[in-house]
């Protein structure tokens, strides 16, 4: 078996995106009013790189023809290899979780990774495949919570708009799809905002998640209606990758509501580097 090189294995985890998701589990422990624990949040890394490594795996033989550059058709990466590692981070995901969060832990990082191998195996490109995605992230965000708040369904939100933007990467998007992505940015900017009505920051706490929640819809908005005008498939991939580090101002607004202002904005120094990384590595 060849040995993996460096580069083609962050490419094969969607390095550059790894940062928006460390946010999930501090967002939902902060609304719950814990602190995020540094375990929750690797196991949140290992799981998402295992669905990346995943979705590789399953969608090899169509990348072979659409996206032949990525590292399985490439033959950077071997199928078995990839799936392999899959497996692997699976595993590793869920024993961190548990040994961060114990019984309570095991059993939403299970749910994750059952959801995550659902949508990889099977669902992905069926009329569920949205709102599967959608339910892995949620359940990202209940694993630093333990239950749901209308943040982890935000954050949901997000993830659909995200979903149906990327089935329009190689054909381009439709007039239904940018309506259809503009309306989960609308849903996820409600959501936030009442999830950090309810959360127990100070009045300067909110205002300051306010402020990340207005930020996430312009930002949010401006990349998807940018379609309207210009619907090719680049400028989509363009629109995907901005909407994946939309993530981290949804995230930076949970934890500032929930009375965490500095550490929710220390969460935004992912956003110049994830965009530095994604301009080097696709995230796609």
């Amino acid at each position: 078996m060849s040995r993996i090189g460096l580069r083609a294995a962050l490419e094969l985890v969607r390095a550059p995106a790894t940062l928006s998701v460390p946010g999930d589990t501090m967002a939902g422990a902060a609304l719950a009013g814990r602190s995020g624990t540094p375990g929750l949040a690797a196991a949140s890394v290992l799981l998402y790189w295992a669905g990346m490594a995943l979705n590789d795996w399953a969608d090899r033989d169509i990348d072979a023809v659409e996206r032949p550059e990525r590292p399985i058709p490439s033959g950077r990466i071997s199928a078995n290899q990839a799936l392999g590692i899959a497996a692997g981070l699976t595993g590793a995901g869920i024993a961190a979780a548990t040994l961060a969060g114990g019984r309570k832990g095991f059993a939403i990082s299970a749910l994750l990774a059952g959801a995550v191998w659902a949508y990889d195996m099977g669902l992905k490109h069926t009329p569920a495949g949205p709102a599967s995605m959608a339910a892995c992230r949620t359940l990202d965000v209940m694993l630093g919570a333990g239950r749901a708040t209308p943040m982890a369904f935000a954050v949901g939100a997000h993830t659909y708009g995200i979903s149906i933007l990327g089935r329009a990467e190689v054909s381009g998007a439709s007039p239904a799809t940018v309506r259809g992505a503009l309306a989960c940015t609308a849903a996820a900017t409600g959501l936030a905002a009442v999830s950090v009505a309810r959360g127990a920051g100070s009045a300067a706490d909110k205002a300051t998640a306010a402020a990340l929640i207005a930020g996430y819809a312009a930002s949010g908005g401006k990349a998807t209606l940018a379609l309207r005008g210009k619907p090719d498939p680049e400028q989509v991939r363009q629109a995907v990758r901005a909407s994946i580090m939309g993530f981290v101002p949804l995230q930076s607004a949970a934890v500032a509501g929930g009375g965490k202002t500095l550490s929710g904005l220390g969460l935004l120094a992912a956003l110049p580097v994830g965009r530095w990384l994604s301009s080097k590595m696709s995230t796609a």
